[in-house]
């Protein structure tokens, strides 16, 4: 099992937003210095708390300031691109970082019914999805009508970002598949996948973690309360135990604080144990964010070492 990061380059109040992409890039370099195995960045645009709205441009930038760390998208998604345009992009990243550079792709479509009209996307599954990732596949390996320059050696591994329909559109294509919240208390649903994948099967199981004070989580899942009430996802704050919420408020801040794993290292190895062995996963993508970067910095450093004696991890 191995144990990767992806991080969305949260916004943080009093900060400018491009701070949040220099502190993605020193996460990087720490997470290659903590053996991690990939470094994942995200796709959201013009949502006020994330300041990634162009993977493959922070990725370029993340895999020139590292040397070993694999790098990718978490995801990019392709329902926003055409497919040659997005396999031009991670050749050119291929060729320039060789053998470090991961296409994770989904499906969702922009946060707000303005984004999507910007993105002149109207959220509807209109069954273009497989049809897209096929091609995309055939750019990348060489095996389209078009080839994409510039021409690489090494195809460039390919995930998908998946709900219970994207495992079953995952596993028919023998792709690796990226899962999180509720599925992963979907058995049947995972268990189908691996039938269908058969030896290609690959399950990276997406979870929340932070190592030291519980109270740390409460930054994000306020944002993600905040985000269901208002609309919009905000910046990062410091955790207030006492602030004054709504009943929904309450809620969704406790519903997101029982899908996060948080806590002392015991803790958090038990619960990682259980969730290991619930899903079978193959690799871990920690997706952790807090107010407090020392914290965050702290937390990394601790989960690469209780990572090492859960479920048999080996260091990249």
């Amino acid at each position: 099992m191995r144990l990767s990061l992806l991080d969305r380059s949260r916004t943080r109040s009093g900060e400018p937003e491009s701070a949040a992409l220099r502190h993605t890039l020193e996460r990087a370099q720490r997470a290659e210095q903590l053996g991690y195995h990939r470094f994942w960045v995200a796709e959201h645009h013009a949502v006020p708390g994330i300041a990634s709205g162009s993977p493959p441009v922070l990725m370029a930038a993340v895999a020139a300031a590292t040397e070993r760390i694999r790098v990718g998208s978490g995801g990019i998604m392709l329902p926003n691109h055409q497919p040659l345009v997005v396999a031009e992009q991670l050749a050119m990243l291929a060729a320039l970082h060789p053998g470090r550079i991961d296409a994770g792709v989904g499906r969702t479509p922009g946060f707000t019914e303005p984004v999507r009209r910007a993105l002149r996307s109207d959220g509807a599954d209109d069954g273009h999805f497989g049809a897209d990732l096929d091609e995309l596949r055939a750019y990348l390996d060489g095996t389209a009508s078009v080839t994409v320059r510039p021409r690489i050696e090494q195809p460039v591994p390919v995930f998908l970002l998946a709900t219970g329909a994207g495992l079953a559109v995952a596993g028919d294509r023998g792709l690796p598949v990226v899962v999180g919240g509720p599925v992963l208390d979907d058995r049947a649903a995972l268990e189908d996948y691996r039938r269908r994948a058969g030896e290609d099967a690959y399950l990276v199981v997406s979870a929340d973690v932070l190592i030291g004070d519980p109270g740390l989580a409460l930054s994000e899942t306020w944002a993600m309360a905040v985000a269901r009430s208002s609309g919009e996802f905000p910046p990062l704050e410091p955790p207030d135990p006492d602030r004054r919420m709504t009943d929904r408020q309450r809620r969704d801040v406790d519903r997101a604080l029982a899908r996060t794993t948080a806590g002392d290292e015991d803790t958090v190895a038990e619960r990682l144990d259980a969730l290991v062995e619930r899903t079978g996963a193959d690799e871990l993508l920690v997706t952790s964010s807090t107010f407090d970067l020392d914290a965050l910095a702290a937390s990394d450093a601790r989960l690469a070492a209780v990572l090492s004696g859960v479920t048999g991890h080996v260091p990249a």
